[in-house]
């Protein structure tokens, strides 16, 4: 049985590394530890360590629904107040405190399977139903992706460990449950390795995904403050010189005057180009308040509304719903803004943009559809790359993208763009439920 207890632990551990901030994440460890130190049973019997043999018992009988019950809470984004799930976590304890007065641990360890059965019955299906939920009602295709996976690794083993664990045990407490079980854990564990590689499970793989744009996008902040900070300096240089040059030619040599007015000009080009490739890229601070985000996206569009009507583009703007969102009011306009432009390029002969906002069970979505030309499948595997530029001209210098992308990631939201060659391409930013504050009356809550 060490085999499933390092199968398990392994899995934690990668999780944990992954990304421990995650409030996901640190439960699942916390699932996956007390369900592996069952694996410990048979090496602690053998060892005549009965004092932890009966301590490990206990806690994986009890923490391991606990710990399920509260990741499925937490995954599910059911609940996205702090303070509930706090009251929760604490409420849901009580069945495990009140089996570690009740067991009697010695002379030898007696755990009443039936009252265990009560309530860890209800634990496991109530996670399987937070997570069937969870996934049939999430609209962000690559988050339901996510969940479905989790869905199918995880259910399937809860519901065997309930019926051949705490329901046998009942029944039969003879039962020789485990060799049972563990086909699910080797099921579950295949799948997650599996998944993990292709797919993701927990964020596992979006971490692979991701990192290579996250780290491009350091590099380049990184390069960019250096190139900033090491053009100044030349520059610097340059306008001395030309200063001392202009100092000792006289009024009559034009031509001499006119090089070095070039010489000024390019250098202030040189200049205002590096700063505002730096400005995109440097790492972003958010200051972040509650804003209704259908006035923030009038506002924006009050803002280009004369670059919009001079190149004939119609905004055509519905809110299904004007929530107010916490987020950094000044980032997300130049967010809209740069999607905006885009648009705009996608229709040199003018057109109409669409922008919806729409409640959704998970959260809010704003969304801004171009009747362009499209952006074609190779190329949108590729649009939020740095310096990655479907357009042969642009005043972002293909990180207009990227910049959109690096906002919604540090405000915990997402953006997701789609497109079809000759009918246009529509970009969708999503908000977290945790985000929203308020929704009008009437909307989805």
């Amino acid at each position: 049985m060490l085999y499933y207890f390092f199968a398990l632990l392994t899995a934690a551990l990668i999780l944990l590394i992954n990304n421990h901030r995650s409030e996901t994440n640190r439960w699942a460890v916390f699932f996956l530890g007390s369900a592996s130190i069952g694996g410990l049973s048979d090496w602690l019997t053998g060892a005549s360590l009965d004092g932890w043999l009966k301590a490990v018992q206990f806690m994986n009988h009890t923490l391991t629904p606990y710990g399920v019950l509260i990741f499925s809470i937490v995954y599910s984004e059911r609940l996205p107040s702090a303070k509930v799930r706090l009251y929760l976590k604490i409420v849901f304890l009580i069945p495990v405190v009140t089996m570690l007065v009740l067991t009697p641990f010695s002379p030898s360890l007696v755990i009443d399977y039936r009252l265990l059965l009560i309530w860890t019955a209800p634990y496991y299906l109530a996670s399987c139903l937070l997570l069937v939920v969870s996934l049939w009602n999430e609209e962000n295709r690559r988050k339901k992706r996510n969940r479905f996976i989790a869905t199918i690794i995880i259910v399937p083993t809860l519901l065997a460990v309930l019926v051949l664990i705490n329901v046998a045990n009942v029944v039969s407490p003879e039962f020789h449950f485990f060799r049972y079980v563990s086909l699910f854990i080797i099921y579950s564990l295949t799948l997650a390795v599996l998944c993990t590689f292709v797919y993701g499970v927990l964020g596992v793989k979006l971490r692979f995904e991701r990192d290579p744009l996250e780290s491009a996008m350091k590099a380049v902040s990184s390069g960019t403050t250096i190139l900033n900070h090491t053009i100044k300096n030349e520059i610097g240089k340059i306008a001395i010189s030309s200063e001392n040059l202009r100092a000792n030619i006289s009024e009559a040599d034009d031509e001499s005057r006119q090089q070095l007015q070039i010489i000024a000009n390019a250098s202030e080009h040189m200049m205002a180009m590096v700063t505002r490739i730096h400005g995109q890229m440097k790492d972003i601070i958010l200051r972040e308040m509650p804003y209704r985000l259908d006035v923030l996206v009038e506002e924006c569009l009050a803002q280009h509304r004369n670059v919009l009507e001079d190149h004939n583009v119609v905004i055509q703007a519905e809110y299904g719903c004007q929530p107010i969102v916490v987020c950094d009011a000044v980032h997300l306009k130049e967010v809209i803004g740069n999607l905006l432009m885009n648009a705009l390029e996608a229709m040199p002969g003018g057109g109409i943009v669409h922008i919806h906002v729409n409640a959704q069970r998970q959260g809010v979505h704003l969304s801004i559809r171009d009747h362009g030309k499209g952006i074609p499948a190779e190329e949108l595997a590729h649009v939020f790359e740095p310096f990655y530029s479907t357009k042969n001209q642009s005043r972002n210098f293909g990180l207009g993208l990227s910049y959109v992308y690096n906002v919604m990631q540090k405000s915990g939201g997402s953006v997701e763009m789609s497109s079809i060659r000759g009918e246009g391409t529509l970009v969708i930013l999503y908000f977290a439920r945790k985000k929203i504050i308020r929704l009008n009356k009437g909307e989805q809550q």
